[in-house]
């Protein structure tokens, strides 16, 4: 048995024995009939678009959508967790399609929401009601949001539709991409998943990372017209839905979902583009390390240095708990416990998902899933998602609503946690280990910053398109190949990019624009450490609460509660600076 087959699996037996399992069943039905109970309570009211009521029928709404919300969460994310780590499995693809009827019906008492809470005056509410006043911000979101909604019979078809249509073509794409056999890596290689491919671009050898680069490829190719065909549905619905919910463009509305405004995106995006030739510096010395003239897609992600030995799964989460324990008690404590309760579902497998996700699943609770191989990627890689675990134990205490946080918001704790580990490793390591961080360091903070900008530029490009016409595959292969060259420039070759990105990324085909949010979490996370190296009694003392909040306020009003003016393009360049000189280490060790 290999060293990958031996990763915990994670253990949701503490929510439910199985799928089948009689208390899953009461949980399940329980949950259909608070649902109806909702929707009776909405009825009597006259929670419609329409309509109006008192402080004490809001408070009334209000309490039973937090409650419903929070059983609604903890079932869903039982059903994903086996969705996830087997894509074959019947009988949660069956759980899985049965739920859609109840996450359909919430969406529209949701809207239903929205619309009746734009009728209150706002200000009268806060006075009258304790309860309105704990989701001040919320409600004000809530405003705006009511000014995006079509009438509420259109809403209500809308929430029916996007079961057969746009949730429907995110399946499709997840199932896929889950079950798709990678071949001939190898001559004597069996077929793999595509996760277990892609798994390889880590490998020291650089014959194996090319095989199985032009094996992933090949792969795209034989499900290429069905992705291409999931992802046109899925942007021509949202551009549709844009334009008769009155935003401009489908940027605005992921700008106002993630609680930012056009100036601090600009800003941000800017200072990136003026650290491009800097991350091609790293790119070009990163070649000098490995003994190439140019990097190729494929070297992207190679090892420098005996990594794979230094960092296995049991040393990098002993690591990870002594250095959270470092900053305080309590991480140290909380990691302790997701690892030693088998929160994580670590190895990769046929019919696992890629990549690597944290998700909430009751109270102070999460799952966490990872594709580990032994590298201190990887263990970064588990940081960083115990960060977002860690972030759901701050925000235990809140309702479902106020735990509503922004994706610019949900990457703080976890760029945060990423980098104590990164900085006690730089610190304390030895030589070896440092030049290995260090340019895993790296690594990572080009994919946030080139890679993601380049993500960016190709939905931008591909929505631009799609308001004409659908696209082929091979013309949404020319966007991603343009995107990578406007980013990565001469740091890669030309002729070794990745054209089949768009079909390797499942976050194109959910929410629109999710690239931008990781970029701020970087460096909005880089920004709070330079803030907790120069005071950290002070930092520890706000950090927790700040966290709590995170769905309580925009991103520019939390971020000046620590002195930082996220719209002025200085705070970013600041952020970028550290990466810069890392940029200076790492030429200097490689030179």
């Amino acid at each position: 048995m290999s060293a990958i087959d031996q990763l915990p699996l994670w253990d949701m037996t503490p929510v439910f024995p199985s799928l089948n399992s009689i208390e899953f069943e009461e949980s399940r039905s329980a949950l259909s009939t608070e649902i109806d109970q909702l929707e009776n309570l909405f009825d009597s009211i006259g929670v419609f678009s329409d309509g109006t009521g008192s402080p004490d029928q809001f408070d009334q709404v209000i309490v039973g959508l937090n409650q419903v919300s929070d059983h609604l969460r903890t079932v869903t994310a039982y059903v994903r967790a086996h969705t996830t780590t087997d894509s074959r499995n019947e009988v949660a693809s069956a759980r899985n399609s049965e739920m859609d009827r109840d996450l359909s019906r919430m969406r529209k008492l949701s809207k239903r929401f929205v619309g009746w809470v734009s009728n209150f005056d706002l200000q009268e509410l806060l006075e009258s009601s304790e309860i309105a006043k704990s989701h001040e911000y919320s409600l004000e979101r809530a405003k705006v949001a009511a000014s995006h909604l079509m009438g509420s019979d259109e809403e209500s078809l809308v929430s029916d539709m996007e079961v057969t249509g746009s949730h429907a073509w995110t399946k499709l794409h997840g199932n896929v991409t889950s079950q798709l056999a990678v071949k001939s890596v190898s001559q004597d290689s069996e077929p793999m998943s595509m996760s277990m491919a892609r798994a390889l671009a880590y490998s020291p050898d650089r014959s194996v990372r090319e095989s199985a680069y032009h094996a992933e490829l090949n792969a795209w190719k034989t499900v290429e017209v069905a992705l291409a065909g999931a992802m046109n549905s899925i942007k021509g619905e949202n551009l549709t839905l844009c334009t008769r919910r009155g935003w401009q463009d489908p940027l605005d509305e992921a700008i106002f979902n993630c609680s930012i405004d056009r100036v601090t995106l600009e800003a941000m995006q800017t200072a990136a583009r003026e650290a491009f030739p800097d991350f091609r510096r790293y790119l070009k010395a990163k070649a000098k390390a490995i003994g190439v003239s140019q990097l190729a897609f494929y070297d992207l992600f190679a090892p420098l240095g005996d990594d794979e030995n230094a960092w296995d799964y049991e040393s990098g989460c002993q690591f990870v708990i002594e250095q959270f324990n470092g900053y305080s008690e309590r991480m140290g404590q909380f990691a302790a416990r997701a690892i030693h309760e088998n929160w994580i579902d670590a190895g990769p497998r046929v019919g696992k998902v890629d990549g690597a996700y944290c998700m909430g699943i009751r109270k102070d609770e999460s799952r966490i899933l990872m594709n580990f191989k032994p590298s201190f990627g990887a263990v970064s890689t588990l940081a960083h998602e115990l960060g977002h675990g860690y972030h759901n134990v701050c925000l235990a205490g809140r309702t479902a609503l106020q735990r509503n946080l922004p994706m610019t918001l949900a990457e703080t704790a976890s760029i945060f946690c990423e980098t104590i580990i990164r900085q006690a490793v730089l610190k304390n390591g030895t030589d070896a280990q440092k030049y290995t961080v260090l340019e895993g360091s790296l690594q990572g903070s080009c994919q946030v910053v080139v890679d993601i900008s380049s993500r960016f530029i190709f939905e931008q490009s591909l929505f631009f398109r799609r308001r004409q016409r659908e696209l082929s595959p091979r013309e949404m292969c020319d966007l991603m190949l343009q995107a990578q060259l406007d980013t990565y420039g001469d740091g890669l070759n030309s002729d070794a990019l990745h054209p089949y990105m768009w079909a390797a990324k499942p976050h194109y085909y959910g929410r629109s624009y999710y690239n931008f949010p990781y970029m701020f979490g970087l460096l909005f996370g880089l920004g709070l450490y330079d803030v907790f190296v120069k005071n950290p009694d002070e930092f520890r003392s706000m950090y927790d609460d700040l966290l709590s909040s995170t769905g309580m306020a925009d991103a520019p009003t939390l971020a000046h509660r620590f002195g930082l003016d996220i719209r002025n393009i200085d705070f970013w360049r600041g952020s970028l600076n550290q990466i810069r000189g890392e940029i200076d280490q790492f030429e200097a060790l490689v030179g």
